[in-house]
């Protein structure tokens, strides 16, 4: 469920019109509901219930401080992959205790980083990570918590590119190793071992594949608890995905998603923690854009808009689906045509899609990209010189931009010309 309808024939984000947010802002842009977030997260809590848990919002979907701030606000933690968004996190008030560290690539300065502010714990994700996480905690005299990210070798079953827990994939530890690398952590100084993690993929839309990695994961707990670790907090990641297309395809709610949790691991006494990033910003927003041309080709027609691949790079990228409605509702019995639907850029992998049956629409024209929330602002770029576009947040009948299109004075005063060239 969103906060995104049509209201007298025209789509609003909650109780505002979007041609108003154009009006004042100017297209494309992004546009973000925050009781569609709010609602996000509380059904993961629901689902979660009666459980000891923490859930950290995964942010690498959505970083914008505001978004981060209704998060917050609601208690959720959050899961970051680099300094940058541990500053973030900590910029809106998040205490280093309620923030994970992920990724494979951590550097010593964002261990230090992590160290020196506070942090629930790194997710280790290889030997040589652990070994260098040991020399820079022993080295300020501090502890690194950790677990370790096993890799079970599960298909999630989800797009190549976007998928985590195979043995082929460059993330953790393959979980037959695991025992040895716990008491090579457990003997290192500057480490606690406090927990085990494991992230299979993301847009997972079977439930099949988290039982199996859960599975594993209790397997795992209980030999490590023989052992001797103290293993109290068990990382189950993120992953469960969205409904992008208008078909019927359904991924699981996030109380089934529950149940998995509870039948699996939550016998274990220990504290769970997920990392949801995709289900809970994704289908909270849109991203709106103008239609600049109708352009009638040989065979086909297109819809040049305003917005381009590098405002929204997921269908170049990962050949993604989404739902494309006009703002202004169609009339009834309008019957829709098909259309390759493309931005400016000289890409010829400018193309949002091809052959979409969309209602007929004419030159500026507002349209708008439905599940659009999630890894949209995030990965774009100035590509081609495009500033990067406004994000806005809904709050009721308010809105208020949270992220303004810079200006092209501001994109060229990055740039610098070396005196030996003027």
């Amino acid at each position: 469920m969103d906060h995104f309808l049509y209201r007298d024939g025209v789509l609003q984000a909650e109780d505002v019109p979007l041609p108003d947010i154009a009006t004042a802002v100017g297209t494309p842009f992004y546009v973000y509901s925050k009781a569609t977030l709010a609602r996000h997260y509380r059904v993961f809590e629901e689902a979660l219930s009666g459980l000891p848990h923490l859930i950290c919002y995964a942010m690498k979907a959505n970083s914008n401080l505001a978004v981060l701030k209704i998060l917050a606000r609601l208690g959720a933690g959050m899961d970051v992959v680099s300094g940058g968004e541990y500053l973030r996190a900590r910029a809106v008030g998040v205490p280093g205790d309620k923030i994970v560290f992920s990724g494979v690539g951590k550097t010593p300065d964002e261990m230090r980083l992590a160290l020196e502010g506070g942090i629930r714990q790194f997710n280790v994700e290889s030997e040589p990570e652990l070994l260098l996480l040991s020399a820079v905690a022993a080295g300020m005299g501090a502890i690194a918590p950790i677990t370790i990210r096993v890799n079970p070798d599960v298909d999630a079953k989800t797009h190549a590119k976007i998928a985590t827990g195979k043995s082929e994939n460059k993330f953790g530890i393959p979980i037959a190793k695991a025992r040895a690398v716990y008491a090579q952590a457990a003997a290192l100084p500057g480490i606690q071992v406090v927990g085990v993690d494991v992230h299979i993929g993301s847009q997972l839309t079977d439930l099949d594949p988290y039982r199996h990695a859960f599975q594993k994961v209790a397997e795992l707990t209980h030999a490590l608890r023989a052992d001797g670790h103290d293993i109290r907090r068990i990382d189950l990641g993120g992953g469960l995905g969205i409904p992008y297309m208008a078909t019927n395809e359904a991924p699981p709610l996030p109380s089934d998603y529950g149940r998995i949790v509870h039948e699996t691991v939550g016998d274990l006494g220990a504290e769970i923690e997920i990392e949801p990033g995709r289900l809970i910003a994704g289908n909270a927003g849109l991203l709106v854009s103008k239609v600049l041309f109708v352009k009638e080709g040989e065979g086909r027609d297109f819809l040049i808009l305003d917005a381009a691949m590098n405002d929204l790079i997921r269908p170049a990228m990962y050949e993604a689906h989404h739902d494309i409605i006009p703002v202004i509702e169609p009339a009834l019995g309008v019957e829709p045509q098909p259309f390759d639907i493309v931005g400016p850029v000289c890409e010829s992998g400018d193309t949002f899609a091809k052959q979409r049956l969309i209602p007929p629409v004419s030159m500026d024209a507002l349209i708008a990209f439905r599940s659009a929330g999630a890894y949209g602002a995030v990965m774009a770029s100035e590509y081609n010189s495009r500033p990067l576009i406004p994000e806005v947040l809904v709050d009721g009948d308010q809105f208020a931009v949270v992220r303004a299109r810079p200006t092209f004075d501001e994109m060229l005063s990055r740039d610098t010309i070396p005196g030996w060239l003027e």
